[in-house]
């Protein structure tokens, strides 16, 4: 692989022209070519076991807990009652080891496209991939958007744990997944899922809030740090069935009249955000 060279690996992808996150290498502890995807594990000198999916991090021993808290209690925390609730990706099992905190939670099902990546998980990251056992636990592997066109109105919330727009993931950031997302839930159901960078996935960003915006009555974006991804920073969007619902609650805006942390993003990108969710 290109991006593995003198002891270092280097994401290296055309999703971030200019720029690439590296970390040194201790060994290598799995690669191979599923049917999906470029699998590889390694051992990183500061960030422990990392998976790898087409040349991308997805997960790190030191720092998936940002990720995988954020995805899992924003919207669980939000639903008054959560009892079912279905991810979609996911195979390495940190978002439903979250989902399972919640004793409300009677049953979580995962939907993983590649076998692989759960049984690599099992074996390498087993702090995340345990989870998978776990009773409550329903694992189907195979294409998710068939799952939910045989399961319409299931879900109290579904979770989307993807990948980057590239390769299996590209589909899960169109308008098409997000129809089918919303006939998946129950009537107060709420969906998050993974929302791109704002440094560089604004356009993209801006253009998944506004066609969220004609399917669901409330939509929100949120932003969190994460060190082993692009810029550091990663969103997730947030949106539900429910007029009613109080997303805004647990969530930080960004805008002119606001004091927040957000605030210190750079003007341009807070003012186009900010407009794309209807001038908060």
């Amino acid at each position: 692989m290109d991006s593995l060279k003198k002891g270092w690996f280097s994401e290296l992808s055309s999703l971030w022209h200019g720029q690439s996150f590296s970390l040194e290498v201790d060994e290598i502890l799995f690669q191979e070519k599923s049917k999906f995807q470029d699998i590889l594990v390694f051992q990183s000198k500061t960030f422990g076991v990392t998976l790898v999916l087409d040349g991308v991090i997805q997960v790190t021993q030191r720092d998936e807990f940002c990720y995988s808290e954020m995805l899992s209690h924003l919207p669980l925390c939000c639903h008054p009652n959560p009892k079912k609730v279905l991810i979609i990706g996911g195979g390495d099992g940190g978002v439903a080891r979250e989902v399972l905190k919640h004793p409300s939670v009677e049953q979580v099902t995962l939907c993983e496209i590649d076998e692989l990546v759960i049984e690599v998980s099992k074996k390498y990251l087993p702090g995340m991939a345990n989870s998978l056992s776990n009773p409550k636990m329903h694992l189907f592997v195979g294409d998710g958007f068939q799952f939910m066109k045989d399961h319409q109105g299931e879900f109290d919330v579904i979770i989307t744990d993807s990948s980057d727009p590239l390769g299996p993931a590209e589909s899960l950031f169109q308008e098409e997944y997000y129809q089918l997302v919303k006939g998946a839930l129950t009537a107060n159901g709420i969906l998050c899922s993974q929302g791109e960078s704002i440094w560089i996935d604004l356009d993209l960003i801006v253009k998944m809030r506004r066609f969220s915006q004609k399917l669901f009555p409330v939509v929100e974006y949120a932003s969190m740090t994460m060190p082993t991804y692009p810029c550091g920073q990663i969103g997730v969007l947030l949106c539900s069935n429910s007029p009613v619902s109080k997303l805004r609650d647990l969530l930080s805006y960004w805008g002119a009249d606001r004091r927040s942390a957000l605030q210190q993003q750079p003007c341009k990108q807070a003012a186009r955000l900010t407009e794309s969710l209807g001038g908060r």
